[in-house]
């Protein structure tokens, strides 16, 4: 799965599944455009990155943004060269009932998860056939499948659309040799999930570790995914072995959701 000489833009880079993507994609050949609105975040992966020999862009960028979103695109392209592979990773939530959400929850997040992954997507697209093709790997999540423990209502819905995305932009783009793939994670062990689990175990005035197996209990596998499990199947679908593999949204859950 040797990825030597293609480039990859990572958006939401700088923690977590991005960040675990970016640094993946970097091990097996990457150049690495990476994005964030978190800078501090963004310099301290570009110091493991360009420590292992890959080219490395910063864009702070704010992905609800279409003026940030041109600029993400045209840095990448004039810094190193195209758009290989995109990981349309950026995405927000908040945990919530659905009688809690507010419109701002609303407008926050699917500025995000919607108009953001869609119209980075369609940017990426554009460069992708002036160059002959591409691999688009959208962030979807088990939550647009009806996962029961999504942080919220919205952010379902986000995702739902997501992966709708994913399907019709590959029997679009598939003429023009891009591929187009959604990863769908379930319970990741990111650092917002790990504060999570603390608080609720001060809560319960239980350990952390009994936290964490009361948060996986109904996981066939009883494990949390680590972002290195997600970012495994990012550099797959990025890889010569996928070529023929698109519109699929796969899930990386440890058997939550059976589809």
């Amino acid at each position: 799965m040797h990825l030597k000489g293609r480039t990859a833009l990572v958006t939401g880079a700088a923690h977590g599944i991005g960040r675990s993507s970016a640094i993946a994609l970097a091990d097996q050949g990457c150049d690495i455009a990476a994005s964030d609105i978190d800078a501090e975040g963004l310099a301290e992966l570009e110091t493991e990155i360009t420590s292992a020999g890959a080219r490395f862009v910063s864009i702070k960028a704010d992905m609800g943004d279409l003026v940030d979103i041109d600029r993400m695109v045209k840095t990448t392209v004039s810094e190193l060269g195209r758009i290989d592979i995109l990981v349309n990773n950026a995405g927000v939530t908040r945990p919530a009932h659905i009688l809690e959400l507010e419109e701002a929850d609303w407008d926050r997040i699917m500025r995000i998860n919607g108009k953001g992954v869609f119209f980075v997507m369609q940017r990426v697209a554009r460069q992708m056939i002036e160059q002959g093709g591409g691999r688009i790997i959208n962030m979807g999540s088990i939550a647009g499948k009806g996962f029961a423990g999504a942080s919220n209502v919205i952010y379902a819905g986000s995702k739902g659309a997501v992966i709708s995305m994913t399907r019709m932009a590959a029997l679009q783009l598939g003429e023009h040799n891009i591929t187009v793939n959604a990863v769908c994670p379930g319970i990741t062990a990111t650092a917002i999930f790990k504060g999570i689990v603390e608080r609720k175990a001060e809560e319960n005035k239980i350990s952390y570790d009994e936290m964490y197996q009361r948060a996986v209990a109904n996981v066939p596998l009883k494990r949390a995914n680590e972002p290195e499990d997600v970012a495994a199947m990012v550099v797959y679908l990025a890889s010569d072995g996928a070529r023929n593999v698109t519109g699929q949204t796969i899930n990386i859950d440890g058997g939550l959701i059976p589809d």
